[in-house]
């Protein structure tokens, strides 16, 4: 969707500095990063996800631009981010956030991220909800779409 979207293109990924918070086995990140992303923060906290996001981040010989962290993007994992903001490391271009479902996660981490500038100005962010969350963002929305219980909706930081 990314890569033909008239409001993001090719170039929106690649070279992208990208952050796949609430990673999971780290999909979303490490596609990013097959089609020319040239890093990613992940953030998972679940050990299982960690172990499948390790193992897949290996696996793709993605490691030398990948970052895991191990931790909750509201505690021990946003303190390591903060750190790497102090050590000149970028803020990200381009953010999925794929939360649990029914936790009002996706405005908190929003808030969150701009509060430690760890979204670059006009970062374009991806973020899935439950369908039946009512969330809309303060920007325009590019892109929207609905699949079975999942609604994901694209649009750009002010």
């Amino acid at each position: 969707m990314l890569m033909h979207a008239p409001w993001a293109g090719r170039g929106t990924v690649e070279g992208a500095v990208v952050l796949d918070a609430f990673a999971g086995t780290g999909a979303l990140g490490l596609e990013a990063l097959s089609r020319g992303a040239a890093s990613a923060c992940f953030i998972e906290r679940e050990s299982a996800a960690l172990r499948a996001l390790r193992a897949n981040v290996a696996a793709c010989g993605a490691g030398d631009r990948a970052e895991i962290l191990a931790g909750d993007l509201f505690g021990s994992a946003l303190n390591a981010m903060a750190r790497g903001l102090e050590d000149g490391r970028p803020a990200a271009t381009l953010a999925f956030l794929d939360p649990p479902y029914r936790q009002d996660l996706v405005p908190k981490a929003l808030l969150r991220l701009r509060d430690t500038r760890r979204l670059a100005a006009d970062a374009l962010v991806v973020a899935e909800m439950e369908v039946a969350d009512a969330w809309v963002p303060d920007q325009p929305v590019l892109a929207e779409r609905r699949h079975g219980a999942a609604r994901v909706v694209v649009f750009r930081v002010a």
